[in-house]
């Protein structure tokens, strides 16, 4: 009988494309082959609801894992699987690249209601600011306009620092003079961000608006609505944002240079931390030197205090459960950054960038998040 069994599914096997193993395939077996279903010993790895009690599978069950080439050695192999494939359905091993934009209905069907990240390539190649946006260019064409721009000692701004949440001093400075402290010419104090998120390209740099695009077509299609901000980036290699999440649709198009992301689910909310801070600011003296400034008429600020670069899992180890996304995002790529992902930026040194931010859908997903953190919070996992 057993043996029937095991040939039977070994046929079924024989005929399953062999591209399509790991989890996911192993999955997609199990809803095409009948007879590698009934291999799986019922009490590790029920049909529904599987509870977590431990258990060795079957033969024809080992068949099926060897094939799939998921691990069964461990006697808690069914768990480990299990969270395997959960995670596996839910999230991205690695942020997958499309080599070219999508359709509004595939961008909406396959990324946006899933809300999964990826990187598309070819989607900017249009743009007369791939090829124009140089130092050179930027000096010739908006030099002279005074920007915001955020300084900080450490290139940390909107982030905790000690005991305190952090926000940078601002500086109206010309787009010149935030050049030749990039390129080495001159010195400035602290580290300098050209970072303001509310809509500087159109309200500060609007002659630059011909090189590129007011809004993502496709995008603003699928979606249904213009983008609440269109944000310009200019800064050194030391300025990082620190981890945190947007309630918005994020389109991230790197012009120049490259940015590095690590990236959360937002289903990784019970593992990543959050405190709340004094709201302070720095304040630039004419000696250069940085004081701290705490804003007293502010109420405390939520925030995460952990870096995820050099997590301190001493102190919070429930960090350890939750797996990042690292990407790097190329000049003339562009990320797909869905709403309530954590998100951790660095930059190359003088990296030029451009995003696009669409309110986000107040949704069932939204409802879900808010469920979850609230869940975090009376558990006390934060």
């Amino acid at each position: 009988m057993a043996e029937a069994a095991l040939d039977a599914v070994r046929r079924e096997l024989r005929e399953f494309p062999a591209a399509a193993r790991g989890p996911r395939g192993f999955l997609a077996c199990l809803d095409s082959t009948p007879n590698v279903w009934a291999s799986l010993h019922p009490g590790v790895f029920p049909t529904v609801n599987p509870p977590g009690i431990m258990g060795q599978p079957s033969v024809a069950c080992r068949e099926v894992l060897r094939w799939s080439g998921v691990p069964f050695q461990n006697p808690s192999w069914n768990a480990l699987f299990r969270n395997r494939l959960l995670q596996e359905l839910s999230v991205p091993l690695a942020v997958p690249y499309l080599d070219e934009p999508p359709t509004p209905l595939h961008f909406y069907r396959d990324w946006v209601c899933p809300n999964r990240p990826c990187i598309i390539r070819n989607a900017l190649q249009h743009w007369p600011a791939l090829q124009k946006w140089s130092f050179p260019y930027l000096r010739a064409t908006v030099g002279s306009i005074e920007v915001s721009v955020a300084v900080t000692p450490d290139g940390y701004a909107d982030a905790v620092r000690g005991d305190r949440f952090m926000m940078p001093a601002e500086r109206r400075l010309s787009l010149s003079y935030v050049l030749d402290v990039l390129e080495g010419q001159t010195q400035h104090p602290g580290v300098l961000y050209v970072q303001k998120q509310c809509s500087n390209l159109l309200t500060e740099l609007p002659q630059l608006l011909p090189d590129l695009e007011s809004h993502v077509p496709w995008a603003s299609e699928a979606l249904g609505k213009m983008p609440d901000a269109v944000n310009f980036w200019l800064g050194d290699v030391a300025a990082v944002t620190s981890l945190h999440k947007d309630h918005y649709e994020n389109l991230y198009c790197v012009v120049s240079g490259e940015k590095h992301f690590l990236l959360h689910p937002p289903s990784d909310r019970p593992f990543i931390p959050y405190e709340l801070y004094t709201p302070a600011t720095y304040h630039l003296t004419e000696e250069g030197s940085f004081n701290v400034v705490d804003e007293e008429a502010m109420e405390k600020v939520p925030w995460i205090p952990l870096d995820p670069l050099a997590p301190d899992l001493a102190r919070y180890p429930s960090y350890s459960q939750a797996r990042a996304l690292c990407c790097t995002v190329q000049a003339g790529e562009m990320l797909y950054l869905p709403a309530l992902w954590f998100h951790h930026v660095q930059q190359s040194h003088g990296c030029i960038a451009v995003n696009y931010w669409y309110d986000m859908e107040y949704d069932l997903k939204y409802s879900y998040f808010q469920l979850l953190d609230s869940l975090t919070k009376a558990s006390g996992l934060d």
